[in-house]
């Protein structure tokens, strides 16, 4: 217990070897279990540690959420069958029966569970191994003073099985404050009490300051450890000469004495502070990822639905805008032009559908992965995995609609290829948008960032700029431009074998193209160049997605 800064969540960091970068860990300081020197691995093994802040995938239910945490917090050579046991076993041990089959919802925007079952959920998710300590960060904050009670008797309720439960509280109701057997009262980081309620009430009638008669021994004890605004120097004073009261009391000798019989038999045991490991196998990694990802994707059908209507709408529009065009000169503008709109649609369709995919989740997998429940690139391999369905069938769609309806180049060859091409876009686009998001730290920014990165690109795609008019030095640029190797390769698809006589010119008309090769060479482009615009696109999907897990590892290392 102890005011706003009194040091209480940095101090639960650093016995649960969670510091964060910017807290430098004494070399002197040892962790204790049960006497006991305790290293890191020791203590992943031991203790569960519940966060402050409820961070959830909104759209699974509590119940398929708790199924995940088995699939990558229990030991690997559990069996399946044992996992579902112990997940019921903790719905039933927590009181989430009810509410087991609920959405776990977004606070303030999907409605789902409530702060209490949230808070619930949080420790069941903590439970699933049996750990014998769990450690809380705040477990009643915003919660009401019914549910803040309703959440400590649960916890209340696993140390009467067994367990050691800590927990830090600003200011507990007199109820609550009777449920807890010891508290460790801090101030400006420092410890001014440990022991019993009994305890804490003779040591402060001792040093002059006795709670009142019906009074809340919580709300006093935090009175007197607070510094006051405008009385700081004072406040302080008070509050060292508390903390040097108790440093020179019988518990802390005693704690002292203990400490320098392990110091004396050598069995302090210094470990990295970083050495948790991984207690599933990297394939059940991926497979509870995989699983989590898609059960996301399903649940929101809805976006599905609109993403499929979007893309037939549009289609339908290019397809009635540039419907059954003929081989003439106007004819070869508008198809080139429709066949550029096929680029761009695919292009910002699907880069802005994935351009938020990991910011959105981005707290769940720092903390996740920060808990070592699975590795970075188990995560990417099953986010990216479970939406390519999407984007295969997305470029169908579109290239089914409107390829019949502008008139593009008949026969099954001919469309086969631009389907191909159409859904190496889409997906080198998609991949694209990996990146923008894995590099992006916020939503807003990744939406800021995408544009106008993407324009650069377009520009070199042979529409609006001759790629034989690329200036050198962005010639490199124009090779990282997938409109370019798309716009070649489907101008080739269409034009390469239409002979001189298939293009409808006029006599009088001179600068009419008379046959594909024609057109072709005034694009500057070779219709040799197919394989390797084909190769191309597969190589940019390749080098986006190497890049967006770098970016993502690189965000996650600096997170820890």
């Amino acid at each position: 217990m102890g005011s706003s800064g009194a040091g209480k969540t940095t101090l639960l960091n650093a016995i649960a070897f969670r510091s964060s970068k910017g807290v430098q860990i004494s070399p002197s300081t040892v962790r204790l279990l049960n006497g006991h020197p305790i290293d890191a691995k020791e203590m992943q093994a031991r203790c569960a540690y519940v966060q402050q802040d409820d961070l959830f995938i909104g759209s699974l239910t509590a119940r398929e959420h708790l199924i995940f945490q088995a699939m990558v917090r229990m030991p690997r050579h559990t069996t399946k069958k044992q996992k579902i046991q112990r997940v019921d076993q903790v719905i039933q041990d927590l009181s989430l029966g009810k509410c087991q089959n609920t959405l776990i919802g977004v606070p303030g925007r999907v409605k789902g569970l409530s702060g209490g079952e949230r808070k619930r959920l949080a420790f069941a998710s903590e439970a699933l191994t049996d750990p014998p300590l769990l450690i809380c960060d705040e477990p009643t904050s915003g919660l009401d003073s019914f549910m803040a009670h309703s959440v400590v008797q649960v916890l209340k309720k696993l140390s009467q099985k067994g367990k050691t439960v800590i927990l830090t509280i600003h200011q507990p109701s007199s109820e609550l404050f009777e449920l807890f057997d010891k508290i460790l009262l801090m101030a400006e980081g420092r410890v001014a009490f440990l022991g019993t309620p009994g305890e804490a009430v003779d040591f402060f009638s001792y040093i002059g300051a006795q709670c009142p008669n019906n009074y809340n021994p919580a709300d006093f004890y935090v009175q007197v450890l607070a510094v006051v605004p405008g009385r700081e120097a004072e406040s302080r004073d008070r509050i060292a000469k508390i903390c040097d009261n108790f440093a020179v009391g019988k518990v802390s000798r005693e704690m002292e004495q203990n400490f320098q019989k392990l110091e004396k038999s050598n069995g302090l045991n210094k470990e990295d502070e970083n050495g948790f490991t991984y207690k599933a196998s990297w394939f059940m990694q991926f497979r509870a990822v995989l699983w989590r990802s898609w059960l996301s994707v399903l649940k929101e059908p809805l976006l599905v639905k609109v993403r499929l209507f979007q893309t037939t709408m549009v289609a339908v529009l290019i397809g009635l805008i540039f419907l059954g065009q003929q081989l003439t000169q106007v004819g070869v503008m508008n198809i080139n032009g429709a066949i550029f709109l096929f680029l761009t649609n695919m292009t910002f369709q699907n880069a802005f559908a994935t351009i938020t995919v990991f910011t959105s989740e981005l707290p769940v997998f720092i903390r996740e992965t920060r808990s070592r429940l699975y590795r970075c690139d188990t995560y990417f391999l099953g986010k990216t995995i479970a939406e390519l369905p999407l984007f295969l069938i997305v470029p169908l769609l579109f290239t089914a609609i409107a390829y019949p309806m502008i008139g593009l180049r008949p026969g099954i060859d001919h469309f086969l290829t631009a389907l191909a091409l159409v859904t190496l876009v889409a997906n080198v686009s998609t991949s694209f948008g990996y990146l923008i998001s894995c590099a992006c730290s916020s939503t807003s920014m990744a939406l800021s960032v995408g544009p106008p990165v993407i324009i650069p690109f377009l520009l070199f795609g042979g529409f609006f700029l001759n790629s034989g008019s690329v200036p050198v030095y962005f010639k490199w640029l124009s090779y990282l431009s997938w409109f370019r190797y798309a716009n070649e390769g489907l101008l080739i698809n269409q034009w390469a074998d239409v002979k001189p006589g298939e293009i409808t010119c006029t006599s009088s008309n001179t600068t009419c193209p008379s046959s594909g090769e024609i057109i072709l060479e005034t694009l500057n482009f070779s219709a040799s160049d197919l394989p390797f615009d084909f190769i191309g696109l597969a190589l940019l999907i390749v080098g986006f997605r190497i890049s967006a897990y770098i970016a993502l590892r690189v965000r996650a290392r600096r997170k820890e």
